[in-house]
């Protein structure tokens, strides 16, 4: 320890840090679910369908599994153990899903209807807030080694989604606007297109848990270093 400075209580630092947590896990489940209620009871446009039936979007089902992972993790915070590790995983697979929407928007979907469109009501904390703070979360706060078999994991919900979506329009049929299966006309070019749309999709999002879990495992690396420096 150098001269006239004081030791860093390694515990001290973790518990702040579990602090932050903790505010910015309600913030996500507050922005997440509230943002969904207002969408599904005045939401008015076709970005922000209101009733159920906005539940058929990526970005509303991802949000959604952000704020009810934030939601078991400030159940289970003060638990520990492997139900806590396993909460971890969940949280890292919705950061994964929710980064997906916020590139797809940042992207595609900005450039293409303007980015005050994209970023309007719901939408801000959807597209923006939500998965900025789920990602900055897994980068610099969590304290979880989060494995290649994670990052596996977290393409799931892309995957699925892109299954379900595509096997019912094979069942049901494409239909025509505005009652198609097909709204987010991934398929106007023909099933091989939309199955590469959906591909490409899902390689994005391993590649946003590739980024998350590599830069968390730095951050962790440097804590362990500046602890040990601070505590000499």
């Amino acid at each position: 320890m150098r001269k006239g400075k004081r030791p860093v209580d390694g515990n001290t630092v973790k518990e702040k840090k579990k602090k932050t947590r903790r505010i910015v896990n309600i913030c996500i489940a507050a922005a997440a679910f509230g943002s969904w209620i207002t969408m599904t009871l005045y939401g008015q446009s076709m970005l922000a369908e209101p009733g159920l039936s906005n539940l058929r979007f990526f970005t509303v089902l991802s949000n959604l599994l952000a704020g009810t992972a934030a939601v078991i993790w400030l159940v289970m915070s003060g638990k520990g153990g492997e139900g806590l590790k396993k909460v971890e995983t969940l949280k890292y697979i919705a950061a994964a899903a929710v980064g997906l929407t916020f590139t797809v928007v940042m992207i595609f979907l900005g450039p293409l209807y303007g980015y005050p469109m994209m970023l309007t009501g719901a939408n801000f904390f959807f597209h923006l807030l939500v998965p900025l703070a789920a990602v900055a979360e897994i980068i610099f706060l969590s304290d979880a080694a989060y494995t290649a078999r994670d990052n596996l994991l977290a393409v799931i919900p892309t995957l699925a989604y892109g299954t379900c979506y595509l096997l019912n329009n094979i069942i049901n049929g494409i239909g025509e606007w505005p009652d198609t299966n097909d709204w987010y006309s991934f398929l106007k070019w023909g099933y091989p297109v939309g199955i590469a749309i959906f591909a490409i999709a899902c390689a994005i999002t391993w590649l946003i848990g590739f980024m998350m879990r590599k830069c968390n495992a730095a951050r962790r690396g440097k804590d362990k270093q500046r602890e040990k420096h601070n505590n000499k």
